[in-house]
């Protein structure tokens, strides 16, 4: 019986690099280091439970080729055969199981070794030994695309890492003065609760600017009608582009039909400044809910959205945002009140991030991101590299046409990021071509869809109480009794008066100590109203 052995002609095992090129570099899905690591390691343990069968198979052909020993003096023909065979019988299975050995072992260290690079790597992170790298860098972008912003590597080295600076970075995406947000840092920092960018807007939001404190938003459904759907990404992320034409607020729910049931497509637009903390909850303020609150308010209104548009409990839907609209698209992917109403299957964002969002088990997400476009970096956190979440980076330089606004630089723009959606679509990356098919799987190749358009609305703001006129002076009663008013209350100085029930202290000036030990300045309030200010 002839020895063979599986594997023989091979190599060590390892991982397949992702791909990385002029165009685009991809991180994250099952051609990403970490799934691949994640199979050697099952692979691993499958080889040695496999090994351990086998060695169990060893031994008893072993035995039997004892038992057999005493009819080694036998007829050859029948006994000494019958031995030969038996024996070849149990090397070939050693032979086997030694393979197995040997690959599991291979496979394990193949896994020790990338471990320990990826180690190795963040440390030099964390050390900031890869500065030269980061800074030499950003020194090409800004010769070669002759913008001064940072890109996405080195903000988000510097967001990590340095508190102050990661404020500036939400300051400029939020549109905070940059003393309301170093502010909000001292607050952080006091506190206890750390620098990352949920705390740093939840101090700025509830403590420093607590009129840009998320409000209930609601949706209104303006338009139903029969629309061509390109539902390719790149298709998807134009129509986040024609919503911000549309008009403030305005989102996408798109009802399409693949494999026989219904699935629905969320589309949302990226920040629409002006009249911050006013009625369209995709302001700067709106950028605050997203990073700092989890989108409470606008998920809420995307849930209704989707009801007035047919969608019912349990439908698949697909999430699409382009910059905050992402952050929100992303944040339904933790959202227990959404995920228990619908099967959310899929997320696109394009310049967003959410690097600091981990969605439950279940759904894929692609992230386009610019290497030029310092947004998706400025919370200081890069993507999770796991099976089911795929980052690409875009690495064409580009620059901001002749005579536009740069906004917040052109590797920003939304049609980069269309132009970089249809280079993954062409992309044969088995992480891309994977995602790129889970998303087909869900809404289909296109086609004509049903488009419900909502405006989203935020409530107003609380009115502020209006502070009351002062409380007029009652001077002397004419009654003999010096500093008692007819009222009966206590004459202190001309406009001062102490009411009925409340006690004078001469360190209080001639302000009242309101019942309580609350001081007001002169000010009458009624019940349970806060003193005038």
């Amino acid at each position: 019986m002839a020895e063979a052995a599986p594997g023989a002609g091979g190599g060590q095992l390892r991982p397949l690099e992702p791909a990385s090129n002029a165009v685009l570099s991809v991180r994250g899905g099952v051609g990403g280091i970490a799934f691949q690591l994640e199979e050697l390691d099952s692979g691993a343990r499958e080889l040695d439970a496999l090994a351990r069968d086998l060695a169990a198979a060893e031994l008893g052909i072993y035995r039997v080729w004892e038992s057999l020993g005493s009819y080694q003096r036998d007829d050859p023909a029948s006994g000494a055969g019958a031995l030969t065979a038996v024996w070849e019988g149990q090397r070939s299975v050693a032979a086997v199981r030694e393979e197995l050995e040997r690959l599991a072992g291979g496979v394990r260290a193949c896994q020790l070794e990338y471990e320990a690079a990826e180690t190795a790597n963040l440390l030099i992170t964390q050390l900031h030994w890869d500065a030269p790298w980061l800074w030499g860098r950003q020194a090409v972008d800004l010769a070669l695309a002759g913008d001064w912003r940072p890109n996405t590597a080195s903000t988000e080295a510097i967001a990590s890492s340095y508190p102050v600076e990661a404020a500036a970075f939400l300051a400029a995406l939020l549109g905070i003065r940059s003393g309301e947000m170093d502010a909000a840092v001292k607050m952080a920092l006091a506190s206890g609760g750390g620098s990352s960018a949920p705390v740093l807007v939840r101090m700025l939001l509830d403590r420093v600017r607590p009129d840009l404190k998320p409000r209930p938003v609601k949706a209104l459904q303006e338009s139903s009608d029969e629309s061509a759907l390109d539902a390719s990404p790149a298709g998807l992320l134009a129509r986040a582009g024609q919503l911000e034409d549309a008009g403030p607020g305005r989102i996408e729910v798109i009802q399409t039909t693949a494999g026989g049931g219904d699935a629905f497509i969320v589309i949302i637009p990226g920040t629409e400044p002006g009249n911050m903390g006013g009625p369209n909850p995709f302001d700067e303020a709106g950028i605050g809910e997203a990073l700092g609150y989890g989108s409470e308010y606008t998920a809420q209104a995307i849930r209704e959205a989707l009801r007035q548009a047919g969608a019912a409990a349990g439908d698949q839907v697909v999430a699409v945002g382009y910059s905050q609209g992402g952050i929100h698209a992303m944040n339904l992917s933790q959202d227990k009140a959404f995920l228990a109403e619908y099967d959310l299957r899929y997320v696109l964002t394009a310049g967003s991030p959410v690097g600091a969002i981990t969605p439950e088990p279940g759904v894929s997400s692609l992230h386009l991101e610019h290497r030029q476009d310092w947004v998706p970096g400025s919370e200081g956190l890069p993507n999770p590299d796991t099976k089911d979440r795929v980052t690409v980076t875009l690495n064409g330089l580009v620059r901001t046409p002749r005579g536009e606004d740069s906004g917040l630089g052109p590797g920003h723009r939304l049609t980069n990021y269309e132009a970089g959606a249809r280079a993954v679509s062409a992309s044969p990356d088995p992480s891309l071509a994977a995602s790129t098919a889970a998303l087909a799987g869900v809404v289909g190749a296109g086609g004509t869809a049903r488009v419900t358009r909502f405006q989203l609305v935020r409530a107003p703001r609380p009115p502020v109480p209006t502070p009351q006129p002062s409380l007029p002076g009652l001077g002397n009663s004419g009654l003999g009794r010096p500093g008692l008013g007819q009222s009966g209350s206590a004459h202190l100085a001309p406009g001062r008066a102490i009411l009925p029930g409340q006690s004078v202290r001469p360190e209080l000036h001639g302000a009242r100590e309101l019942p309580g030990g609350g001081v007001s300045g002169g000010g009458r309030r009624g019940p349970g109203l806060p003193p005038a200010k």
